[in-house]
């Protein structure tokens, strides 16, 4: 039976507000055996508060946690992101549940780094963070009282992820391509389809959130990122010749 390789999940946290709600997730992290936090945008809390809602036992897990300016350097070298949010709309799904995530995650953790990213405890993530993840999690709630407590809703996932077990055997996901070698193949289709008048200037986004669902489904490979990039330099030089 296949487990979900918890070694090859981090848990990623942008601009996260308090220092308890850090040591209650490295507590719940360090629970289902993950030990690897990365902080994005914030730093300078209290250490001993984060102890305290940690305990000694998640001490390591705390001692680890590496600090990241900007989102990009975060999540440049994981493979597959799985975004959280609450807030529901179009253009921010498909949306899973925690249950189907872990699922295709045990398949996905054997090869590939995963991270879960969520946004401050107020707001949540925002487009322009959402749009480096491969799946979005919504946690189902009582429509009675919808809000989580972050370091609640990491709990909730990690132990998804902990449970989860594929009963047969299937063919494994390849290593897919890191999110710095996407981040860059997206900009690169962008300033072309720009350049060749395809997007609209007023809304570029619109389109390039498809054309990132579309290769999110494909499950596209670092070769054949080097594929699609190559084409684009082709036809940027084909543009750019025939025009002169």
């Amino acid at each position: 039976m296949l487990k979900t390789k918890m070694k090859n999940i981090s848990i990623v946290l942008y601009k996260p507000k308090y220092a308890g709600n850090v040591g209650s997730i490295a507590r719940a992290a360090k629970n289902m055996g993950i030990g690897k936090i990365i902080i994005v945008e914030a730093s300078g809390f209290d250490h001993e508060e984060m102890q305290q809602r940690s305990t000694h036992l998640a001490a390591d897990v705390l001692d680890k946690i590496r600090y990241c300016k900007n989102i990009g350097e975060a999540l440049g070298k994981f493979n597959y992101i799985v975004g959280t949010t609450a807030r529901l709309g179009k253009a921010r799904g498909p949306f899973i549940s925690p249950r189907a995530m872990a699922n295709d995650i045990v398949n996905i953790s054997q090869k590939n780094k995963v991270a879960l990213l969520f946004g401050p405890e107020d707001t949540g993530l925002a487009n322009d963070q959402m749009r480096f993840c491969q799946s979005v999690v919504t946690i189902p709630t009582s429509r009675e009282f919808t809000s989580l407590n972050l370091s609640h809703a990491v709990m909730i996932l990690c132990y998804e992820l902990f449970v989860a077990s594929s009963g047969e055997a299937q063919e494994l996901v390849p290593t897919l391509a890191r999110s710095n070698e996407l981040e860059g193949m997206y900009g690169q289709i962008k300033t072309l389809l720009a350049n060749i008048g395809f997007l609209n200037p007023e809304n570029p986004d619109y389109w390039m959130m498809h054309l990132r669902r579309f290769f999110t489904r494909a499950g596209i490979l670092s070769r054949e990122v080097k594929i699609v990039r190559g084409i684009c330099r082709q036809l940027e030089w084909y543009a750019h010749h025939k025009k002169t």
